[in-house]
């Protein structure tokens, strides 16, 4: 009998859980949810290209990781204003 008791308290408190969920978190336009895509894609981006800077010891190499990640900068601050 304890059993059952425990069963239907663990899926009221899923299904509160999951009501939760739903109502915190507000829709996005498409337009909207391409540009936080995009702007996480190119946070990726930043932090590849900052891991790659810190292990180069080539000159050309760091240079031109140097103007990707100024790039990728600019890029992220258009999208986000």
């Amino acid at each position: 009998m304890a059993r059952g008791w425990e069963s239907k308290s663990v899926e009221a408190q899923q299904e509160d859980a999951a009501g939760k969920s739903t109502l915190e978190k507000p829709r996005l336009t498409r337009e909207e949810a391409n540009r936080l895509r995009e702007t996480e894609s190119l946070r990726l981006s930043l932090k590849n290209v900052a891991d790659q800077l810190a292990r180069s010891q080539n000159s050309a190499h760091r240079d031109m990781l140097e103007h990707a990640k100024a790039d990728l900068q600019r890029r992220i601050e258009e999208l986000s204003g």
